[in-house]
């Protein structure tokens, strides 16, 4: 059984294997994206989050999906080119990918299983839910979509310090 995120491997936005065990020791803030949400303007304070804290100590990990309204109908290309031209990101943007039903990734559904949502839901409601990961890669909290980066930092705090 899984018992962290580095069991798990994406591709990247060109299509490359990432192991995910590549980010050891680093806490994570895993992320479901869209471009053409109203949370896309999130992407600022993503950045602003991975520009906060040294790149040796965190990163954010964002996951483009199409799931929720056909907000990210884009293809990876035109996801990276998106987050770069408008938001500078710097931070590591994934292939496109499911985060619920049965084609969800199983990065998902290791997450959802161990972070569940409002009511103990395993279902990601909308774009944008973000999941803290530790520095041992274990699932530490749950956040929705309303829930902007900035109101994390004391999170990432404790467990960066």
């Amino acid at each position: 059984m899984d018992t962290n995120i580095y069991d798990f491997s994406c591709n990247d936005s060109s299509g490359n294997k990432v192991n995910l065990s590549d980010f050891r020791g680093k806490t994570l803030l895993i992320v479901n994206t869209a471009s053409k949400c109203g949370f896309t303007p999130q992407y600022d304070g993503l950045q602003s989050l991975q520009e906060k804290y040294d790149s040796e100590k965190f990163s954010v990990l964002a996951f483009p999906c199409n799931q929720f309204g056909g907000q990210e109908p884009g293809s990876d290309n035109e996801i990276q080119e998106f987050c770069s031209i408008n938001f500078k990101t710097t931070f590591p943007v994934f292939s496109k990918i499911d985060v619920n039903g049965e084609s969800a990734h199983p990065l998902y559904k290791f997450l959802c299983s161990e972070k569940k949502g409002v009511l103990g839901s395993k279902k990601i409601k909308w774009n944008f839910t973000k999941f803290l990961i530790n520095s041992a890669g274990e699932p530490v909290a749950r956040y929705g979509s309303t829930t902007a980066p900035d109101k994390i930092v004391e999170d990432i705090d404790k467990l960066i310090n």
